[in-house]
């Protein structure tokens, strides 16, 4: 699963659990962040390693 594929669901499924707008901007904002530096690869290829 892309990076992409994972914050659409990760995302949808906040909003069902209520989170709000704005918490929901600012994760956004660290996802493309994310996603920025290790473009929209598959998920398994990050590793904790990488997130350090």
């Amino acid at each position: 699963m892309l990076l992409s594929e994972a914050w659409e669901k990760y995302c949808f499924d906040k909003k069902i659990e209520g989170y709000s707008p704005l918490t929901l901007k600012m994760y956004g904002f660290q996802f493309n962040l994310l996603k920025r530096y290790f473009g929209d690869v598959t998920v398994i290829d990050i590793t904790i390693g990488n997130l350090k």
